[in-house]
């Protein structure tokens, strides 16, 4: 009979168990933010001809990506690829974004061609 106030003692805790997840996902989503700020900082290690996966492990997915095509009928993987990283600064909140552009080597091997950060 003593169990039977315990077990109601951890139901009634229960609902707190699920606030507590969805504190820490926030604190997550947070920890996230923190680091974007890292990636811009690591942005200064661009370098022309780096491959999509060193930019990638550089700076993380991309926010947004685009392809604009130019390539030949014998060359139709040729074009140029776009990456864009986007920063929402919360002491301005303007909005830095980072351009990436990436060229065909040949077909599946996209390396740097350049970068240009635009502000908003």
């Amino acid at each position: 009979m003593r169990a039977l106030p315990i077990l109601f003692f951890f139901a009634a805790l229960l609902p707190t168990a699920g606030w507590l997840s969805s504190a820490l996902a926030q604190a997550t989503r947070a920890a996230q933010g923190a680091s974007r700020v890292q990636a811009e900082r690591a942005a200064v290690d661009l370098k022309q001809g780096m491959s999509l996966e060193e930019v990638q492990q550089l700076l993380g997915k991309p926010w947004r990506t685009a392809l604009a095509s130019n390539g030949s009928p014998a060359a139709p993987w040729q074009g140029t690829l776009r990456w864009t990283y986007t920063w929402i600064s919360n002491a301005s909140a303007s909005e830095r974004s980072l351009n990436i552009e990436f060229t065909a080597k040949a077909a599946e091997q996209w390396a740097v061609s350049g970068w240009n950060w635009s502000t908003y």
